[in-house]
């Protein structure tokens, strides 16, 4: 036994004196601002279904909001949009802007998109074709005084216009995927819930800035849907990352999806 330790102590004399020593690995490779990543070298190696499992999309959506502006619920609205770096997209009536110009001048500026929903919310698939066309311009020239030239995509109230009175409009025109009635339900938590039941990534969806309930229930969705990896960006930004042309007259769901007139 003596001579089994001693020709065990005469080995480790012989070993270098670094291994005696714990060694600090290298980590200058890898990421430790708090994003893990897989290296690259890895990611080749592996089967492409493989890949996809573990290189998950970015997750992109669109919030919309109608029948603003209204001065302290979308203002409240912008703010917390501001905070969590959130874009939106605002399809406003004309009505409404006189008195709310600083906040579409804010919206612009804070990178949100803006539409037109018409100048008085009217039903414009029972509207004479002339009526149309006024209620549409007339909220187009006032977003043009403030904001300048811009296209200025169409929400119709209602979501309804019908194939006749699609002819006369001359930019794409916007519906929803994804619709909690936000406007019939007056609550925050059944607003989210609903939405989060059936929000996909892609999807676009309508909310209303004109009610406190749906500000607090949008600035919720936002906390909840980020958290999960959504990025929240314009209908227009979405059409573009989605790599869709959207077209004049026409009523898209989604930018995957056109709404027939059935």
């Amino acid at each position: 036994m003596k001579k089994l330790l001693c020709a065990c102590l005469a080995a480790l004399a012989l070993l270098p004196a670094s291994c005696a020593q714990p060694v600090e690995p290298d980590i200058s490779a890898y990421d430790t601002a708090g994003t893990a990543e897989i290296p690259v070298e890895i990611l080749g190696e592996l089967e492409e279904d493989v890949l996809e499992d573990l290189v998950e999309a970015p997750k992109y959506v669109a919030l919309t909001f109608d029948d603003g502006p209204r001065a302290d619920t979308t203002a409240r609205l912008l703010d917390g949009l501001l905070e969590r770096g959130a874009a939106a997209t605002f399809f406003v009536i004309g009505e409404q802007i006189p008195g709310n110009e600083p906040l579409l001048l804010r919206m612009k500026a804070e990178g949100h998109q803006i539409g037109n929903h018409t100048y008085s919310h009217v039903r414009l698939l029972k509207a004479e074709k002339d009526a149309v066309v006024e209620e549409i311009h007339k909220t187009e020239t006032l977003l043009k005084e403030v904001l300048g030239d811009s296209s200025f995509w169409l929400r119709p109230p209602y979501g309804l216009i019908g194939a006749e009175r699609s002819k006369l409009i001359r930019t794409p025109m916007i519906y929803w995927s994804v619709d909690p009635e936000d406007w019939k339900l007056l609550n925050k938590d059944k607003v989210v819930a609903a939405v989060l039941g059936a929000v996909q990534p892609g999807d676009i969806i309508l909310l209303h800035d004109f009610y406190s309930t749906s500000v607090d229930a949008a600035l919720a969705l936002v906390d909840a849907l980020q958290a999960e990896g959504y990025d929240f960006v314009t209908v227009e930004e979405l059409f573009r990352i989605q790599e869709v042309e959207p077209q004049a007259g026409v009523l898209y769901a989604r930018p995957d999806r056109v709404r027939t007139w059935g």
